[in-house]
């Protein structure tokens, strides 16, 4: 079982990735709120993306989390700075959790639940376990789960975004970032165990 939850954990990203794309948000709400200077945190932002990702580069690690974390930050700075207000900011979170939340429910309907997708091949199982109802039943509700973060984090932050109410929207982000991602990591992981993983026998040559 704590097999399951490496394999999870490690393609989320693991310790490091959560830490490449979420820090660099942290330090942009922490210097707005401190110094009030949009342009300052901004910087503040990118600045420490991209030592994580020449870290990254430094110690021949994986660059996936690193460029894709400092790519976030580049497009969430350029929507702040174009619109020259510190909310917009998130407006790209609003985006990829629509996106995320509609392909999410998407898989399930038409019979692919996406973390069926994403780690049955992880788990050995390839998509065999849409042969098996309990799996695929598991698969189905972990699925929901993910969708239902993402859109408790619409919920939330959205109208927040519609108040300009800039330093309750970075608080709600906060909790429901790391926190709630976290969380939701641990509640997928206590689903996909319940039910045993599908076992491939492999083809005979």
């Amino acid at each position: 079982m704590s097999d399951e939850r490496s394999i999870i954990i490690n393609a989320l990203g693991g310790p490091r990735g959560l830490i490449d794309n979420g820090l660099p948000s942290i330090l942009f709400l922490i210097v707005f709120n401190v110094k009030h200077d949009l342009k300052l945190a901004i910087w503040s932002a990118i600045g420490l993306s991209a030592i994580f990702t020449i870290a990254r580069i430094a110690r021949k690690g994986t660059l996936q989390h690193a460029i894709t974390g400092f790519i976030g930050v580049l497009i969430c700075a350029w929507f702040a700075t174009r619109g020259g207000q510190a909310k917009d900011y998130y407006i790209p979170s609003f985006v990829k959790n629509t996106f995320y939340a509609t392909a999410y429910a998407i898989g399930n309907f038409i019979g692919w639940p996406l973390i069926g997708v994403m780690f049955g091949p992880l788990f050995g199982e390839n998509f065999e376990w849409r042969k098996y109802p309990a799996r695929r039943r598991v698969y189905t509700l972990a699925s929901w789960v993910w969708f239902g973060m993402f859109i408790l984090r619409l919920a939330i932050m959205y109208p927040l975004y519609r108040m300009n109410a800039v330093n309750a929207l970075g608080v709600a982000s906060l909790v429901l970032g790391y926190p709630l991602f976290l969380f939701v990591v641990w509640w997928t992981w206590l689903i996909i165990r319940s039910v045993p993983i599908v076992q491939v026998q492999a083809t005979p040559e």
